[in-house]
């Protein structure tokens, strides 16, 4: 499941592979490194057209998902002699947000894959951890994937859900605001001796990014797939500079 990645690239490059006709991005950093619940550019259609824009990563969990947290919850709390309004808990549980999304026949999906919804994430390397390279006692590292060691402009097919109210982070509360996630299959033969459940859906500029944006679901939904082995390498992302 991938929940790092990198676009080193400029918001001209972004509008202009996309098409994208309202630049909502502010001034875009050149390089940004995207962990999960962090703000990250995604072209996405709206009402007004097809828009570049800042927006935070990780979809509404399912209510599943947060009824089973809250319950856990509700459970230490009891535990410590403590009332429990379930219903209040359950309404503040803190939601992280789902980053991948691979089962698009759940309920809980099916009502954000109309072309409203989709949107394509702009990036230029992705990482997954590799377990095969920590060493004892220390952190895994990442291994980083990209089209090859120019690491070009690629997108990841991706949804979004417009001013979902959740609490993200206790500190926070509840808020309101836009959230993305991007779809994930079956890992290609490059990706899967690092991490064999699953690798993202990533689409190529052009004819793919459009089809994702535009089509309907039933010709959509086959981008869901590897790309093909021999369009993705291991590479090592740049040294600082200095």
């Amino acid at each position: 499941m991938c929940n790092l990645y990198n676009v080193t690239t400029n918001q001209l490059a972004i509008l202009q592979a996309t098409r994208a006709m309202i630049d909502s991005l502010g001034n875009l950093e050149p390089s940004l490194d995207i962990y999960p619940d962090y703000k990250a550019p995604i072209v996405r259609n709206t009402p007004a057209g097809r828009e570049a824009a800042m927006v935070r990563w990780g979809l509404p969990s399912s209510r599943q998902a947060l009824f089973q947290s809250a319950q856990k919850r509700a459970e230490k709390l009891r535990a410590k002699g403590k009332d429990v309004d379930f219903i209040e808990l359950m309404r503040l549980e803190p939601d992280g947000g789902t980053t991948n999304v691979r089962n698009t026949s759940s309920k809980h999906w099916t009502r954000w894959l109309g072309v409203e919804n989709r949107c394509v994430v702009p990036f230029t390397r992705f990482a997954e951890p590799d377990p095969a390279s920590k060493a004892e006692g220390g952190r895994t590292p990442n291994a980083w994937f990209a089209a090859d060691e120019t690491q070009p402009l690629l997108f990841f097919a991706g949804i979004w859900v417009p001013q979902w109210e959740s609490v993200r982070k206790v500190k926070e509360g509840m808020i309101t605001t836009d959230l993305f996630g991007f779809l994930t299959t079956e890992p290609n033969a490059v990706v899967a001796p690092i991490h064999q459940k699953a690798m993202p859906v990533i689409l190529r500029p052009g004819d793919e990014t459009e089809t994702w944006l535009t089509a309907p679901w039933e010709e959509a939904k086959r981008l869901q797939r590897p790309l093909p082995d021999d369009e993705l390498m291991l590479v090592l992302p740049p040294m600082p500079a200095g």
